[in-house]
């Protein structure tokens, strides 16, 4: 795959991330694409405007007057050249001013004027990347149909470590190629994934559940879409921002509900990805009522949930690809080839605890990917929307892939 004869504006934005931005204006150059770069003024301090301009091969802008002849940067003329605008790295002020429609610069006239599509991939410190005007207006650009490239966790320039690092240039070209180059290789494919945690009752206000937030199936509803799959969810209880609208959408909050309506289609299904935490096990009886605090323990009794993923897999037909997710603390390879075999997955996705950046609730992910035929892969610490691009491109090389 190339981004042969594509036209990629590139802005960059005051962040001591804009170092990146020559590694990765070097590997769009070298994939084949046209490189123009737009800075804002703040950039500079970081980068400098002739390093960008000899490696993109073309001149920098940053002001509205070209020079002192009086000419000027069209930003209209550059928002409808380009075939895509990435900002990278966009800073939370940027951000304000694109949620906002705030115009001071050419950067944000671009922005404005641009009809090609938008990728946005903050940086910033972690405290500043989840703050809730800053998540606002990610919220906000999402809703205008910007994609943004979320960030990744690790050490930041603050010295603290956690999410917030601009995604890795290889990343961010890998976000450009499957956009440019998505063949629709799932087109005509029903795809199933359950997703979320599952919620079994104790009384009328409480109940036995787990931390899954229900980003890791989300992101995957969102890949095999975007590569022209019919998917079908079937979801726990999530605090996501959905448009159900686009898919197959079932909302479930037990493991028997949410059995009952995988079961229902699981026939017509070409591909089973079995995302969802389901809760192992639910109370042996529910109360009509409140239970009542005393100044006695209480003793739970447990009965053991139906196991969707294994049930499933004994009703597997030999041109249906199914996929599972294993969470281990000990023995993890092991334990998650075991769990390949017994519940009859073509593909297993073992996610780390060990990792920071990785796990529950996270926007990122790290997961080393077990096929059956003994192949395997492992990702760094990347976004879920990466981690699930790289699942769908494991399950192309599926021996029965159909």
């Amino acid at each position: 795959m190339s981004l042969q004869g594509k036209k990629i504006l590139l802005g960059v934005t005051g962040s001591i991330a804009a170092y990146k931005s020559a590694h990765l204006t070097r590997l769009l150059v070298k994939a084949g694409a046209e490189v123009q770069i737009i800075m804002s003024a703040s950039a500079s301090d970081f980068i400098t405007p002739l390093t960008l301009a000899t490696l993109s091969k073309n001149p920098v802008l940053s002001q509205f007057k070209k020079d002192e002849t009086g000419e000027w940067n069209n930003h209209v003329k550059l928002g409808l050249w380009a075939d895509l605008f990435l900002i990278a790295p966009v800073s939370a002020n940027t951000l304000a001013k694109f949620a906002n429609g705030l115009c001071d610069n050419l950067l944000s006239a671009v922005y404005l004027s641009a009809r090609c599509p938008v990728m946005l991939a903050p940086a910033m410190d972690l405290d500043m990347y989840q703050h809730p005007s800053v998540l606002a207006n990610m919220s906000k650009l999402r809703s205008f149909g910007n994609q943004i490239l979320d960030a990744e966790s690790g050490e930041l320039a603050s010295g603290l470590s956690g999410q917030g690092r601009m995604m890795e240039p290889e990343h961010i070209l890998l976000e450009l190629l499957r956009y440019f180059n998505s063949s629709q290789e799932f087109k005509g494919k029903k795809v199933l994934i359950t997703m979320g945690p599952t919620q079994e009752a104790l009384d009328p206000v409480r109940f036995i559940s787990n931390h899954s937030s229900g980003k890791m199936g989300l992101a995957l509803a969102k890949a095999f879409q975007e590569r022209g799959a019919d998917v079908y969810v079937v979801s726990g209880p999530v605090s996501l921002e959905v448009e159900k609208e686009k898919f197959h959408w079932k909302d479930v909050n037990t493991a028997n509900e949410m059995f009952r309506a995988s079961s229902s289609i699981h026939p017509q299904m070409d591909i089973c990805v079995f995302a969802a935490a389901v809760a192992d096990y639910a109370p042996a009886k529910v109360s009509e009522e409140k239970i009542k605090k005393s100044d006695s323990n209480v003793i739970l009794e447990l009965k053991k949930n139906v196991d969707i993923a294994g049930e499933l897999g004994k009703l597997k037909k030999i041109n249906q690809i199914h996929v599972g997710f294993a969470l281990e603390t000990e023995n993890e390879k092991e334990n998650a080839k075991a769990k390949l075999q017994k519940k009859n997955f073509d593909l297993i996705v073992l996610n780390s605890t060990r990792e920071e950046g990785a796990g529950f609730k996270l926007d990122t992910n790290k997961v080393e990917i077990f096929q059956g035929s003994g192949q395997s892969v492992s990702s760094e610490v990347s976004s879920k929307d990466v981690i699930a691009n790289l699942i769908l491109d494991q399950i192309k090389t599926i021996p029965v892939w159909i």
